[in-house]
């Protein structure tokens, strides 16, 4: 049982590690095209791609017998991408509902469930489950006799669980402040867009003598890292969000300046700075305003 546990353990680890490479790969090249750090967490692992090769890992073994190798294949295929499909449908849900945060948005695909899933992802994930069973899961099942004839190794991954931990515990921390925002507000944080918001701040933002601020460079990992309140970037994003969408309704997108805004600069071009004293809901008129874009391009 303990060598089954240290099993599932070096999968999380190897899984979490390297879909935070594809996930940094794809975000410079594809879609943001800036180096972002992605996911929840801070440091370089995704947990979702950890759990992903870990069930991907045990539907290779389920015991399928059709009379046609072929057969057998196709039905573990079909099994890893349904599962994978759910486990990404549950995840966003728990972070929607749970933390009012977005990771990733697919409410522009086509078939798309609540932004959360859709058909053309389950597709990739299932092509991802059809290349790790055709192709890799003999290299990873090598992997895990190697890491069990290798037991020192474990204590890499007994402090790679060490430092995810204290990660976990970090980010919960913020996610309550962000949650506290978005429940006041009733709207959902894109947590990617906030991040590149904040990056884009420190990078641009022009910095006067009276406000103290020192210039600093965007921190890739720790993306939140900023001399200025959690609070007041959030309620400043919140807000260019809005004025972005509703130039962006009313075509308008002359005179107000450009349409990406740093969170940090100033709005001085006089198209409708917030006084301070109305809430996102407020100036939405009392509707519920919708800020779920975030990863309608991303994976």
């Amino acid at each position: 049982m303990a060598q089954i546990l240290l099993e599932l353990a070096f999968l999380f680890f190897v899984g979490s590690c390297l879909g935070w490479c594809l996930e940094v790969l794809f975000r410079r090249f594809f879609s943001a095209k800036k180096w972002i750090n992605p996911g929840f967490l801070t440091g370089p692992y995704l947990p979702l791609y950890g759990f992903g090769l870990t069930f991907m890992y045990g539907v290779s073994y389920i015991p399928v017998h059709t009379g046609a190798a072929w057969a057998d294949k196709l039905i573990l295929i079909l099994i890893a991408g349904v599962m994978l499909t759910a486990l990404e449908y549950v995840a966003g849900i728990i972070f929607i509902k749970g933390m009012k945060i977005k990771l990733w948005d697919y409410s522009s695909r086509p078939g798309n469930i609540q932004g959360i899933i859709c058909p053309l992802f389950s597709f990739f994930w299932t092509a991802a489950a059809a290349i790790y069973i055709l192709f890799i899961h003999r290299f990873i099942t090598g992997w895990v006799g190697w890491f069990v004839n290798h037991m020192g190794f474990a204590f890499f991954v007994g402090l790679f669980f060490g430092v995810f931990i204290v990660d976990l515990a970090h980010s919960l921390n913020l996610s309550v402040k962000i949650r506290k925002f978005a429940k006041e507000n009733h709207i959902v944080i894109s947590f990617e867009k906030l991040k590149e918001s904040i990056k884009d701040g420190i990078e641009n933002a022009k910095v006067k003598a009276a406000d103290r601020h020192k210039k600093m460079k965007a921190s890739f990992l720790f993306a939140f890292k900023s001399v200025r309140p959690l609070q007041e970037l959030l309620t400043e994003y919140w807000t260019l969000r809005q004025k972005n969408s509703v130039r962006k309704d009313s075509g308008d997108d002359k005179g107000c300046g450009k349409d990406k805004v740093a969170v940090n600069s100033q709005i001085e071009s006089g198209c409708g700075e917030n006084d301070g004293k109305k809430s996102p809901r407020d100036e939405n008129g009392g509707e519920e305003p919708d800020l779920q874009s975030g990863r309608a391009e991303e994976k």
